[in-house]
């Protein structure tokens, strides 16, 4: 393990990509997906009950991919566990090889598969990315209790791109950094203006020296998706000319086709922005291989 790390010290173009975890007390059907992204990228995010919905754990989703060489990125989110939970999976991901690791606060269960679930967020991000970074460099617990062994986490957050104003400041970026951020996933991104604006501030204001941001795209399903993502996905903007483009593709296969084609043209064209570490790719479950015909045309264009 140390992919992905390796890859954005060296200062080499990352790509990560994600996998929803199946509902499955097997490993078939995640080794399946996961198997398909073998090469093409530098580490594989397990995402931990996205939407609030039931799925295999994140942590034993991630510890299957170690125990088969291949890279993972372990989602955490806060709404589940208290804080004796936290440290115990946290222990016992760190004991089976997860080193990349992404704390989210988690979607809330109301909109979720079981809604009458009670949510927990005993700590917030920012506490359990400090929890975790205290494990690694100081070696002890929130307690002040000792860690035997202490773990080699790389530490990620979440980010969402924005168009910034000349008002803006990085203010939530920097506490992120101060609570041992290391890499920054982000919401989807599908404009190459803001893009190239955002990435640029960052640099101006030395972002990109602390903090390796890999912007999130992914390859779009059709024009009716577009619209959902604009009206559903907060920070989510995908413009007029991208719906008009799959739209004017024609039939369900052709608008898919085209926004495979997009989203590869998109990576291509984020990877001459100068100080963008990389980019992070999603599609919806059981989707991996759009992801991967996107990275086949990158690759051949």
């Amino acid at each position: 393990m140390g992919l992905l790390k390796d890859t954005l010290q060296a200062g080499k173009f990352a790509i990560t990509a994600e996998v929803v975890p199946p509902r499955s007390a097997g490993p078939n059907a995640l080794l399946e997906e996961a198997e398909v992204l073998r090469g093409l990228v530098d580490a594989i995010n397990l995402t931990d009950g996205a939407g609030a919905t039931t799925t295999m754990s994140s942590a034993a989703a991630a510890a299957i991919l170690v125990a088969n060489n291949l890279e993972p990125i372990w989602q955490i989110t806060c709404r589940d566990r208290n804080r004796l939970a936290l440290n115990a999976d946290i222990l016992g991901a760190a004991a089976q090889g997860i080193e990349n690791v992404l704390i989210l606060t988690g979607d809330d269960p109301a909109g979720g598969d079981q809604p009458d679930t009670k949510p927990v967020f005993d700590l917030n991000s920012a506490d359990v990315m400090k929890l975790m970074r205290d494990m690694r460099d100081q070696k002890i617990l929130p307690t002040g209790k000792k860690v035997l062994e202490p773990p080699n986490f790389f530490l990620g957050a979440a980010e969402m791109p924005s168009d910034p104003t000349p008002e803006w400041q990085p203010t939530g970026i920097l506490n992120k950094i101060d609570a041992g951020a290391q890499f920054a996933q982000t919401q989807f991104c599908f404009d190459a203006g803001i893009a190239s604006r955002y990435i640029n501030r960052l640099v101006d204001e030395g972002i990109t020296e602390k903090l390796s941001i890999l912007l999130g795209v992914g390859p779009i399903a059709s024009a009716k998706s577009a619209r959902w993502m604009n009206e559903n996905l907060y920070g989510v903007n995908v413009p007029n000319h991208i719906i008009k483009r799959i739209e004017n593709a024609g039939d369900t296969k052709a608008q898919k086709n085209e926004g495979i084609q997009i989203a590869a043209e998109l990576i291509a064209e984020y990877k001459n922005i100068e100080g963008l570490a990389g980019v992070h790719i999603m599609a919806p479950a059981a989707c991996t291989h759009s992801i991967t015909k996107v990275l086949n045309r990158l690759s051949t264009s």
